[in-house]
């Protein structure tokens, strides 16, 4: 039966009216290409009631109902003493560690970006009013609202309350972020609530750049301080701070392009860990998002190279080859979830919007949408380019 395409092909035929320039392409290309998947997944989430951090209490947790509470993938009891501090083992996920508060996170970052990409393709408020609910929860709603800091994620069994390399659990509002700047310009969120929202970010703006758990992990060095970019860039750009933009445009240039990338485009902090495939992966969208967000008119980071030519596009273009064909990947594979790996990484659709190469969203419509497995979602925090791309 002619109903029984396969969606890929589908996106295929869509690509066929697209207008493909050097420039980029407009707000109705990319909706006349994403109009169906994003609309069926909207359409999925309408009914569904909001879920917040105070709707699981977590036992182990030093801080109260309303903190954020995670703790360290990679530790593990002791096998010597179940009572002493937990053991590392990098790259190998304890299933046993406290992660309701994440997958609630991860439940709204899939929720609210699909429901606002379906009210900017069809105006219909039924979208808007299902995504306000979740928001509200989230950052309005005294009862049920999360505190505008990290102070107990990633925690350690006898080791640690909360690190800050936690941080990077809250990668996943980036595009909650997104959502509420599209929302912003269209002027659909009355002034008081959109006032409380922005007053929750820029609390958390405020701690994530002054407090030591923020300061740690932005100077992390690796994929770390990237999300740690990616994160205070859309929030002070949600929150209009300007001095704060400035800093990062050049902690981008200076701590990200020239100290994290190698001449060559990798990533060598990524290739030295455990799981080097789905790190540099996973650092290559952080940087290109950051790239996304940080450049306007009289910042386009997207053309910044360093003396020894480290740039956006080199890293870009040390990647494409491998998510083309992982086969030729020349480094070790990865301990866990190698299979998974690549998916429709949103480095390759904002490369092919920057530097107009047609290749680059040739090889992002042949990929996974909508992967399944929480260790890949996890680490994928851009699913809706509806929301990127004018």
């Amino acid at each position: 039966m002619i109903f029984q395409i396969n969606k890929k092909k589908i996106i295929l035929v869509g690509l066929l009216i697209f207008s493909v320039c050097a420039c980029g392409f407009s707000s109705v290309d990319i909706a006349e290409l994403e109009k169906e998947r994003v609309i069926r997944l909207a359409d999925s989430y309408l009914n569904e009631k909001p879920i917040t951090v105070t709707d699981f209490k977590a036992e182990r947790s030093a801080g109260g109902i309303h903190d954020y509470y995670s703790e360290g993938d990679y530790w593990w009891p002791n096998p010597k003493d179940p009572n002493a501090p937990y053991i590392r083992k990098d790259g190998l996920t304890n299933p046993d560690n406290f992660v309701s508060h994440r997958k609630a996170m991860r439940r709204f970052s899939l929720i609210v970006p699909a429901l606002v990409g379906a009210y900017k393709i069809t105006e219909d408020p039924k979208y808007l009013n299902a995504a306000l609910k979740h928001i509200e929860a989230w950052f309005v709603n005294e009862a049920t609202k999360m505190n505008p800091n990290l102070l107990y994620s990633q925690a350690i069994f006898g080791k640690a309350t909360g690190r800050g390399i936690g941080i990077i659990d809250t990668i996943h509002l980036v595009e909650i972020v997104q959502s509420l700047i599209v929302l912003d310009s269209y002027s659909v969120i009355d002034q008081s609530r959109m006032e409380k929202i922005k007053a929750w970010f820029s609390e958390y703006l405020e701690w994530l750049t002054t407090s030591d758990f923020g300061i740690a992990e932005r100077d992390n060095g690796n994929n770390h301080s990237t999300c740690w970019l990616m994160q205070v860039g859309i929030y002070a750009k949600f929150v209009d701070d300007s001095q704060t933009l400035k800093y990062c445009r050049d902690f981008f240039k200076i701590e990200i392009i020239e100290s994290q990338m190698a001449t060559d485009g990798s990533f060598p902090l990524e290739l030295k860990r455990t799981k080097p495939y789905g790190y540099s992966l996973f650092n290559l969208d952080a940087l290109v998002i950051c790239a996304k967000i940080l450049s306007n008119d009289e910042n386009n980071l997207w053309e910044y190279r360093t003396e020894n030519g480290r740039s956006v596009k080199l890293a870009v273009d040390f990647m494409y080859p491998f998510i083309k064909d992982k086969s030729v990947w020349p480094y070790e594979k990865d301990v866990m979830y190698w299979e998974n790996w690549p998916v429709r990484h949103p480095s390759l659709i904002f490369a092919y919007e920057a530097f107009g190469e047609k290749k680059y969203v040739d090889l992002w419509i042949e990929l996974e949408p909508e992967p399944q497995m929480e260790e890949i979602i996890r680490n994928y925090p851009l699913r809706q380019p509806i929301l990127w791309i004018d």
